[in-house]
């Protein structure tokens, strides 16, 4: 086995869960190649890309003039057998994924991949189908969250994608309930895998101690809630409750939430810390007597399928409250894992995180049960050997691609 994995770029400084998979992948011995298909816009990485050993490739995204467009032709028609007729059945495809696929699937003739893997069903998926076809093997994705719920998503493409696919991967229950919902033909070729941790690197530690201290961590988004958030120390302040709450993360709703604090008068128990290496994140929740993701659906349609920082914090001891959004009650099992309480609710959110700022006995009881799930559901090592299982499976025939259009 060979995988090629296909992502829109690489690396991105939220998507830990990518390497994540790609270096449990690497603890088994597997060969992995990466693909970026656009090149990266971010000047901040996390550390543990030092670990990833696989070799990237950025695939041109720049759709080149006559004379080039000859050449990429002639080196599929060279490169790729029955190049002619795959790309034929291209017709109603842009022409700038068709050449990336073109590309893509030279390389995997070169190096030998045996089966590719896209994360998010846009731009990466798009190419790795079109290049799986014409290289002559299968493909499978992972669909997350915005990439199949914001209000933007072009559903033809995504059921053309969906129905190629040798296996489709999601990261709920839920999500497979909205995918067999509005796309019945996956079928049973749709399998939930959660994102796993490298469970070595998170050690539990006992929250009975812990100062009172919330920890948010995420992007500055309307997704993640934190307007909600600020609201709700608000009413702890009111409340009589004695904490302090760091919001860690950077993203666009920086000034909103900056009025807010401002607003309510909370700059000496809020404070915004910006983006932080994933070493001083997980410092900054094991540290922490809780840790706060009021996640929202946002006014687009936008959520989050399942947050990587909650499956974080519970696997360091750190008790969660978080909200009934898409999969995260398969995560936090309300008073036994975590607290979930509804979304948009200040009064419920600041209940909660007063409660487990209060009793630490009960913030023990909790993070002991949120570690023993952790271990059973969400071990990097064990949930990519299961994904290895459908590669396998992808990569016995060629897909038969769709016609677009």
């Amino acid at each position: 086995m060979h995988i090629g994995y296909v992502v829109k770029r690489y690396p991105r400084f939220s998507e830990t869960f990518v390497v994540n998979e790609i270096l449990a992948h690497e603890r088994a011995g597997v060969p992995v190649d990466i693909f970026a298909v656009r090149r990266v816009n971010e000047s901040c990485f996390q550390s543990i890309l030092g670990q990833v050993r696989s070799p990237v490739t950025y695939i041109p995204d720049s759709t080149p003039k006559a004379d080039g467009l000859w050449q990429a032709l002639k080196a599929g028609a060279d490169g790729l057998p029955g190049f002619w007729t795959n790309f034929e059945r291209c017709q109603c495809e842009d022409m700038a994924d068709v050449l990336q696929g073109i590309a893509l699937a030279l390389h995997v003739r070169q190096k030998g991949i045996t089966h590719l893997h896209a994360h998010f069903a846009t731009i990466a998926t798009t190419v790795a189908r079109l290049a799986a076809r014409f290289a002559g093997i299968g493909y499978s994705f992972t669909a997350h969250a915005k990439d199949i719920f914001h209000e933007d998503v072009d559903q033809a493409a995504l059921a053309l994608k969906l129905t190629d696919a040798k296996a489709v991967v999601t990261v709920s229950d839920f999500n497979v309930d909205f995918l067999n919902a509005n796309f019945p033909a996956v079928g049973d070729r749709l399998c939930r895998i959660y994102n796993g941790l490298s469970l070595d690197q998170f050690a539990y530690g006992t929250p009975a101690t812990r100062s009172e201290r919330i920890v948010a961590v995420g992007r500055l988004v309307e997704k993640k809630g934190f307007a909600t958030l600020i609201e709700a120390c608000a009413n702890l302040r009111a409340r009589g409750a004695a904490f302090s709450c760091e919001i860690i993360g950077e993203g666009p709703q920086r000034p909103i939430l900056e009025a807010m604090i401002a607003e309510h008068g909370l700059g000496h128990r809020v404070r915004l810390r910006g983006a932080l290496p994933i070493t001083e994140v997980a410092r900054a929740l094991a540290g922490a007597a809780v840790h706060a993701l009021p996640c929202i659906v946002a006014d687009d349609g936008d959520r989050d399928g399942l947050p990587t920082v909650l499956i974080e914090a519970m696997a360091l001891g750190t008790p969660c409250v978080s909200t009934d959004v898409t999969g995260i009650p398969e995560l936090i099992r309300d008073g036994e894992t975590g607290f979930c309480v509804p979304q948009r609710d200040p009064a419920a959110l600041a209940a909660a995180l007063e409660t487990l700022l209060r009793q630490p006995a009960l913030r023990v009881r909790i993070a002991e049960a949120a570690r023993a799930q952790i271990e059973t559901h969400f071990d990097a090592d064990r949930n990519a050997a299961t994904l290895r299982a459908l590669f396998r499976q992808g990569a016995q025939a060629a897909p038969l691609l769709q016609a677009a259009g």
